[in-house]
């Protein structure tokens, strides 16, 4: 959520910003509503203020109230009650109102309407070039015994998986070596619920806008999560943080799930893109004044796992219109898939500033001030596309497909998996 002051404040701003991620902006629709509830809460403090005075009056006086002024003391409360309802619809529209809203991006994001437009940062390690003819990941796993996606939608349906043998020993070995990495780096390890509430949806930005991507528990208001970023981020809704525990940082692993509502059609073969999937997210609270040095880190240690399974990647700066609804400034990680010749994406790691903390009311205290705090997450990194990158990039000519270096310890010393 974004400060409504500065939106009232900043009309060309916003309106330019928000036209910039594709939003279209109503500025004297905002400013009725802005403007109609300033003057509820001010028609409210001002009936209270009488009824203070009046009360302070005859206490003062130290007398009981006539029956005149009993009939008074009566309608003010009577108006107050009104005056109170009147706030409280005021809010709800309000609230509403705002909810609707993207956040704000930053200068330094490059404006644009989609991913062609993002700006690559920097691309690391060699492209492998193969003197054979490569296989995708699907028939690798196929080959190689790994996983049955026929299995699984027989089971479920289209878009879910089952990892079988050393193909359910190499994601598991993923997941643990992503866990360590990150909690030698200073992240606590945290296992969080996989089923959230509406709210902690509203404060992450997942709701109400965006609930056709959710999976929704029937007969209730909860939804599966898409990401641990929704169980993480609400740990400290509510919460007046101190400053001197800045900067507050969790790792977790979850399977994920999402509708996948606007991708009909797309990477409809494979692990690409999943309803359910397993994926390690990190969530660093800090202050206003560290956020974006906050997010170069966080993005070094995402990138920092591609270093030690040596995958060649690169990092972009999103435009402003391939941008999250909730994020001021994200990167993307993507990984080379030689079966496809280009990078895809495997983690996202953005800083929300302020938004989502004031959607979901996380503050710290600094200088006797209470300010709101600022939330960054990232994937480090998402398990499924990972073990793709491996077998697609580690992949020899007689089918087996190398284990790297850093995961061997992982795979109880098996160095290939072979047909």
């Amino acid at each position: 959520m974004i400060d409504p002051n500065f939106i009232y404040e900043n009309e060309e701003l916003v309106k330019r910003k928000f036209a910039e991620k594709g939003y279209d902006f109503d500025f004297k629709y905002f400013s009725r509503v802005y403007t109609g509830r300033k003057k509820v809460i001010q028609d409210l403090e001002e009936l209270r203020k009488k009824q203070n005075d009046f009360n302070k009056m005859i206490s003062d006086e130290k007398r009981k109230p006539n029956d005149s002024e009993l009939e008074k003391i009566k309608e003010l409360s009577t108006q107050i009650k009104q005056a109170e309802e009147l706030r409280r619809n005021a809010d709800g529209l309000f609230n509403v109102v705002l909810l609707q809203y993207p956040n704000i991006h930053d200068d330094t994001v490059p404006a644009g309407k989609s991913s062609n437009e993002n700006k690559t940062i920097k691309e690391v390690g060699k492209i492998r070039t193969f003197d054979f003819k490569i296989s995708d990941h699907t028939e690798i796993g196929k080959n190689l015994n790994l996983f049955d996606l026929e299995v699984a939608a027989k089971i479920t349906g289209t878009r879910f998986n089952l990892y079988k043998g050393l193909g359910a020993k190499l994601e598991r070995a993923l997941i643990n070596f992503m866990l360590d990495e990150h909690g030698k780096k200073g992240y606590e390890e945290i296992f969080p619920p996989f089923i959230c509430n509406e709210n902690s949806f509203i404060g992450t930005g997942n709701l109400p806008k965006f609930e056709q991507d959710l999976f929704k528990i029937e007969g209730t208001k909860n939804y599966l999560i898409p990401t641990a970023e929704v169980p993480l981020t609400n740990i400290h809704s509510e919460e007046i943080l101190s400053i001197s525990r800045f900067p507050i940082k969790y790792v977790a692993y979850s399977a994920c799930f999402r509708s996948e509502a606007g991708s009909y059609g797309k990477d409809v073969k494979g692990l690409i893109r999943q309803h359910q999937f397993n994926k390690i997210e990190l969530v660093k609270f800090v202050d206003e004044q560290s956020s974006y040095e906050e997010l170069e880190t966080l993005t070094e240690d995402a990138c920092s796992i591609l270093d030690k399974l040596k995958l060649p990647y690169r990092v972009v700066t999103l435009c402003s219109g391939d941008m999250s609804f909730s994020s001021a400034k994200t990167y993307d990680i993507e990984v080379w898939l030689p079966s496809e010749n280009q990078y895809r994406e495997i983690s996202s790691c953005s800083n929300f500033c302020s938004f989502q903390a004031r959607r979901a009311n996380i503050r710290y205290k600094i200088d006797n001030k209470t300010k709101f705090a600022h939330t960054l997450n990232g994937s480090g990194l998402a398990v499924g596309r990972t073990l793709i990158a491996i077998l697609e990039n580690y992949q020899n000519k007689d089918g087996s497909v190398e284990i790297p270096e850093i995961l061997i310890p992982y795979m109880n010393n098996l160095k290939k998996i072979e047909v």
